[in-house]
């Protein structure tokens, strides 16, 4: 499971690093070193301009999409609080999914991600979980496979009304290794570089080469410190919360 990661880098940096095409000025997020589900996180993704058809040129866009993916059947947007990851193992098939996977991908960038691990308390002899902040060795970028869903809000009555869409993601985990997987057994899933171009191209529909994109690059490079406790609390904001602590 991911249920809160680290996302610092500004817009003007992910618009390099991710060669995007599309990204407005006005649109701006905070960096953040507690990001939790339901908040709004960037995402890479592809489109083309409304009215071409699927063989016009495509571009890449960054947005603010609000992390917890909400079906485009849901009855209401809190659906969204439960779909905050996606297995790779089942993504395909899953109802609330296998729709996003063939045709809504997007690529989340993140810092890293923080796991707990159950450990007895030194003074108190009592079980307690302590936090990690696992992240690439090299403090490279790491750009976690996603989904992304719009959502019809029908309490407004026009469709042009830019409330009444609701645009949300999702976070695909996968098998922990290397160091994750001495903290949990699960992890986001990062895709490699020259992975993004074929992940990101949303005519691609062949479930069975989009799953063979979902490798995990950064086995064997991956570090994991003990952190605070600090950041178990959502109000908690700062570069403090991933500075390592005695374990």
């Amino acid at each position: 499971m991911c249920g809160r990661y680290v996302s610092t880098r500004s817009p003007e940096d992910l618009v390099q690093l991710f060669q995007v095409t599309d990204w407005r000025a006005e649109e701006r997020l905070a960096p953040s070193w507690n990001v939790a589900p339901t908040d709004e996180v960037w995402a890479v993704l592809e489109r083309g301009a409304r009215g071409k058809d699927e063989a016009a040129p495509r571009g890449r866009h960054l947005r603010p999409l609000r992390w917890g993916l909400v079906p485009s059947w849901a009855k209401d947007a809190k659906t969204g609080a439960r779909m905050i990851n996606a297995r790779v193992e089942t993504v395909h098939e899953k109802p609330a999914f296998r729709r996003e996977f063939l045709k809504h991908r997007c690529l989340l960038p993140a810092d890293g991600f923080y796991e707990w691990e159950q450990v007895k308390d030194h003074d108190t002899g009592k079980p307690r979980k302590q936090p990690y902040f696992i992240h690439p060795e090299d403090d490279r970028v790491m750009a976690l496979a996603g989904l992304y869903a719009y959502w019809r809000d029908r309490s407004v009555a026009q469709d042009d009304d830019p409330a009444a869409w609701l645009v949300t993601c999702t976070i695909i985990t996968t098998e922990a290794t290397d160091a994750a997987g001495r903290v949990h057994p699960r992890m986001p899933l990062a895709l490699a570089e020259n992975d993004y171009g074929a992940w990101l191209d949303p005519r691609h529909h062949d479930p069975d080469e989009l799953r063979a994109l979902l490798t995990q690059p950064a086995d064997g490079h991956l570090h994991a410190r003990p952190v605070s406790a600090a950041v178990n609390n959502v109000r908690n904001n700062g570069a403090e919360l991933v500075a390592e602590v005695a374990p």
